[in-house]
């Protein structure tokens, strides 16, 4: 049994660039945007959190500033960007706020999700609009990515930002209804495949098709993006975006393809806490606060009695009492600024540190407790 739309609590949208941009009379798709904010409106409207990741900067810039059709320098695709995230920022506030919802620029670069500190940062804030029900409108940093530090395509990024945030479903919007045995416009016999269960390397092999000028996503990416996003416990869907409302397409069951994840996003990123990351240093609790951790509790610089190891903010440390192994967290401090504020209550941590750090020492949602 397929999902439905209506059943996820946060939800990425992939919004690619030839979707956004007429190319050919150079200009935004203004009628397809709306009908596509009427669908995150209604949503958003029905509780849930939305993001969506856009492309079409520097489609949008090369448009503005007459640049010709082909590829790009470098410096032109940082100029064309430029100017193109700030006519893309302005049109998403336009289109949201005619609905009453508030729209907040976020650009990334591939540090921001691949460094644990910066990953932090950036989840949360993300996760800070989300609560103050705005859209967090998110792009790669076109203006200063080189293609060494680059994602490379905004399908994983947005399976990236998708796991980050805990998203429950992440929708790839493209110009093809779903995944299929073989490339469809070449191959007459190919099959529309609706369930993917699970990334197999045949699965991997179906995946084809050259990207347009106006984006460097195909079908292999979209898949490459599916891994990371089940990976992270979310559900991914590949939906034809060209048709108006498309949102509201996949809700009345229009064809597309369901890839499915066995676990979900706490429990994906618990597991990825407590096995995939080296702890570099431990706080030990008192019983109070290991009593609380055990009850679903951050853990607060009151609880920790003591330091040890050399760690820094994002790093995995292993949360301990005096006599056993809790679990394992992302601590929100340096060891030396953690060392100056444990056993101290949160609202003294600014006159402390001289800066208004974060409550919790680590996060429950940045901590996996052993059984």
């Amino acid at each position: 049994m397929t999902p439905r739309i209506g059943q996820f609590r946060r939800v990425v949208l992939k919004v690619g660039s030839a979707l956004l941009v007429d190319r050919a009379r150079g200009r935004l798709n203004h009628a397809w945007l709306a009908a596509l904010a009427e669908d995150i409106a209604d949503l958003h409207a029905k509780g849930a959190d939305v993001l969506v990741v856009s492309s079409g900067a520097i489609a949008m810039g090369r448009t503005v500033l007459g640049l010709p059709s082909g590829p790009l320098r470098l410096e032109e695709s940082q100029a064309a960007a430029a100017v193109g995230q700030i006519a893309l920022a302005r049109t998403w506030s336009e289109v949201l706020a005619h609905h009453g919802i508030t729209a907040g620029q976020i650009l990334v670069t591939l540090s921001d999700t691949e460094e644990r500190r910066r990953y932090l940062n950036a989840r949360a804030t993300t996760l800070k609009l989300l609560e103050m029900r705005a859209v967090p409108v998110v792009n790669e940093n076109d203006t200063v990515a080189t293609s060494e530090i680059r994602y490379g395509d905004n399908d994983r990024l947005a399976a990236r930002v998708a796991t980050m945030i805990g998203a429950d479903l992440l929708v790839l919007f493209s110009d093809i209804d779903g995944l299929y045995t073989a490339p469809p416009a070449s191959d007459p016999n190919a099959e529309h495949i609706p369930v993917v269960e699970r990334i197999t390397p045949a699965i991997e092999a179906m995946a084809g098709g050259a990207a347009s000028e106006l984006s460097r996503g195909g079908m292999r990416t979209k898949v490459e993006a599916g891994k990371i996003a089940t990976a992270g416990g979310t559900h991914m869907v590949i939906a034809d975006g060209r048709t108006k409302n498309p949102l509201k397409r996949i809700a009345e069951g229009g064809r597309c393809t369901w890839f499915l994840t066995p676990s979900n996003p706490a429990t994906a990123r618990k597991t990825w806490i407590a096995g995939a990351l080296e702890p570099r240093g431990t706080l030990y609790v008192d019983e109070g606060a290991a009593h609380a951790l055990r009850s679903g509790a951050s853990l607060l610089p009151v609880g920790v009695r003591r330091i040890e190891g050399s760690f820094h903010r994002g790093d995995a440390v292993t949360i301990r009492s005096e006599s056993r192994v809790l679990g394992r967290g992302l601590v929100a401090y340096d060891a030396e600024d953690a060392a100056r504020i444990i056993g101290r209550p949160s609202r003294e941590i600014e006159g402390i540190l001289g800066y208004p750090g974060r409550t919790e020492m680590v996060h429950r949602d940045d901590m996996a407790l052993s059984d």
